[in-house]
């Protein structure tokens, strides 16, 4: 999924400055945001209250939006540099195209992971026929700088694992592990991402790392994390330092939980790239426009988008925090 703002400012992300050491419930708003013809998405990082949960870096949440008759998702042929994309839907599908060569149709409980490494472009779209309901995250995790010029790649894993734990929680672990459950899904730093489902009448507790910050978005229904009630479209920031997290709900909910150490590193995000110098911003975005770099995605039916101008002030990461 791209960032489609016109005018995207820089952000500073990762570093320690920024991380709480300790158990807290930081509650962070959403800002509406338009994406393609008919779909507007909750972008709930970065934000001015917090910039990365482990190496999580963006996350957007969308629907349930009623696209029967409507194109639904149209994300034309964009680059990204430096991340990887996690596609994971509850409703609907997502056709994704991408320069590698890659033709793949993702559909709810199915991981779609793309990791950009040096450079790759890709398409997002609703099919033709398509589901009535679209409904589902987009989230982008940052790589560390051995890792970030690696050659592109795309993976899809039908079936990620799942766990049953007690009182009526279902888990899918899209990545990393959870309750010694691990997903097939490559990971470039300690990290882990997964699907709750509470059932109506939940009351338990789920084991998680303290070494790890974690933060849960709500995707349907209400459920109650450590004793916080949220709302569908919801992020909640939970620190560092448990070993457990409480959770509750009274009508059947679901929530993905996202966690990770620390990211150390200090970067630089702007439009679809991640880099660590305003020279590796400016020169991704001179790539996209002018060069073979990013590569072509054959088969979508329009238009490229066209990299935003950079803004005016330099792109500069602080120092890392030592």
């Amino acid at each position: 999924m791209s960032n489609l703002d016109v005018r995207p400012s820089a952000t500073v992300c990762g570093g320690r400055d920024d991380v709480t050491a300790q158990p807290v419930r930081e509650l962070l708003a959403a800002k509406q945001v338009p994406l393609g013809e008919s779909t507007v998405v909750r972008r709930l990082l970065p934000s001015l209250g917090r910039r990365m949960v482990g190496a999580w870096c963006f996350i957007d949440h969308y629907g349930p939006d009623d696209i029967a008759q409507e194109p639904g998702m149209q994300v034309p042929p964009h680059p990204h540099m430096g991340l990887q994309t996690v596609s994971w839907l509850h409703d609907g599908e997502v056709l994704h195209r991408d320069s590698v060569g890659s033709l793949q149709t993702v559909r709810p409980g199915e991981l779609g992971l793309m990791t950009s490494g040096r450079a790759i472009a890709h398409s997002e779209e609703s099919p033709r026929e398509h589901a009535r309901l679209l409904h589902g995250a987009q989230l982008w995790v940052a790589l560390p700088d051995g890792d970030r010029h690696i050659a592109p790649m795309w993976e899809h894993h039908a079936e990620p694992p799942r766990v049953t734990g007690g009182g009526g929680l279902r888990a899918t672990v899209i990545l990393g592990e959870l309750d010694g459950a691990a997903s097939p899904g490559t990971t470039f730093t300690p990290l882990m991402g997964a699907d709750i489902a509470l059932a109506a009448g939940t009351d338990t507790r789920l084991p998680v790392r303290p070494d790890f910050e974690y933060a849960a978005l709500t995707m349907s229904g209400e459920a109650e994390v450590d004793g916080v009630r949220l709302a569908p479209g919801s992020l909640l920031y939970l620190g560092c330092g448990r070993t457990e997290l409480p959770l509750r709900a009274d009508v059947d909910s679901a929530f993905m939980l996202l966690g990770g150490e620390p990211f150390e590193e200090k970067i630089v995000m702007w439009w679809n790239f991640i880099g660590r110098s305003q020279d590796d911003i400016a020169q991704a975005r001179e790539d996209w426009m002018a060069g073979p770099r990013f590569g072509e995605v054959k088969g979508y039916d329009g238009d490229r988008l066209d990299a935003p101008e950079l803004p005016p002030v330099p792109l500069k990461p602080r120092g890392r925090v030592r």
